[in-house]
């Protein structure tokens, strides 16, 4: 007899953590019909309820794709990808540092049910500090390098495309930018990588004015954090996610900048940190190492022996 997992028509994604970027994630992976969606929450009925109202849009929207709320864990099994976006939100004044000691003993506990239940799936990290807390759900689990992602450089991107199509009052769609490093306050963008129609944005902007766009990127997820005032960024973080789902689920091979494990590459060892990647259904298929300046290079080695130091507080906090 087949086994349930070859039966199903669709590709399955459970997202961890209903809140509002797991719950969008969902809507937008569902809507799009590019999986079947298990929506887990520790909170119960809550799942549940969200899912029922997506189900019931998409008699509206014209999707057919399932989205189911449970408190199970257990319900993550023969997932195809697995999306963790559980822990406590950043607050206004909050590093991203001030999350690892919370969000790391979330993090050990489900991955430690991720290996138990789903040791088949890609996982996907969203939750931050994204770099630091993707090392450790892979040291936890265990799972092949590949197969564990964290959603970083995708959303920063996103960022710096906006920023850049509001100063030249142009169309985003013609944007395509490059962010490295780690997410947030650590993040390396790279103007030279960036361009608007093919044209290099330093032949469109000053170094001055793309600066204070790459400023502004830095610092776009405390940003939101300070106007919402209660709770952080949830639609293109979801954007972002799903994006990287569709990649890897649809065999897309898209080229995006995700934080994975680098071994050697760009001088680096041993740490989670965002590069560029190909995303096919293997995860992550092929790192891309850039030609960097001296600079920049430099940047990025800095950024990765910051999150080093991170890993150690994440294991001191949960040992």
């Amino acid at each position: 007899m087949a086994k349930e997992k070859d039966m199903r028509c669709r590709k399955k994604v459970s997202i961890i953590g209903a809140g509002h970027v797991g719950e969008v994630t969902a809507y937008l992976i569902s809507s799009k019909e590019i999986a079947d969606v298990v929506l887990m929450d520790i909170i119960e009925d809550m799942p549940a309820g969200k899912a029922l109202d997506m189900v019931e849009a998409g008699a509206v929207e014209r999707f057919d794709s399932e989205v189911n709320g449970t408190s199970s864990m257990d319900k993550i099994k023969d997932s195809d990808i697995i999306v963790v976006t559980a822990g406590v939100a950043r607050k206004p004044g909050m590093s991203r540092e001030d999350l690892v000691k919370t969000n790391a003993k979330i993090i050990k506990s489900i991955a430690e049910k991720i290996r138990r239940i789903a040791p088949d799936s890609i996982v996907i990290m969203v939750t931050n500090p994204v770099d630091v807390l993707t090392y450790l759900l892979w040291k936890i689990t265990g799972f092949d390098k590949r197969k564990v992602i964290g959603q970083a450089g995708v959303l920063d991107s996103a960022r710096f495309r906006y920023f850049i199509s509001k100063e030249l009052d142009v169309s985003v769609e013609d944007i395509f930018a490059m962010v490295l490093g780690g997410h947030g306050d650590s993040m390396v963008p790279l103007p030279r990588y960036t361009t608007v129609s093919g044209i290099p944005l330093q032949e469109l902007l000053s170094n001055e004015k793309i600066e204070k766009l790459i400023a502004r990127t830095r610092n776009g997820g405390a940003e939101i954090v300070k106007l919402l005032k209660t709770g952080s960024a949830y639609y293109a973080p979801a954007a972002s996610v799903t994006q990287m789902v569709e990649s890897i689920l649809l065999d897309k091979k898209r080229i995006l900048p995700c934080s994975v494990m680098i071994n050697g590459e760009y001088g680096i060892d041993d740490v989670f940190i965002g590069v560029p990647v190909k995303l096919g259904k293997d995860g992550v298929e092929q790192i891309i190492e850039l030609k960097l300046t001296d600079e920049e290079l430099k940047s990025l080695q800095k950024s990765a022996d910051i999150y080093k130091q991170h890993i150690q507080l994440a294991f001191k906090a949960i040992s």
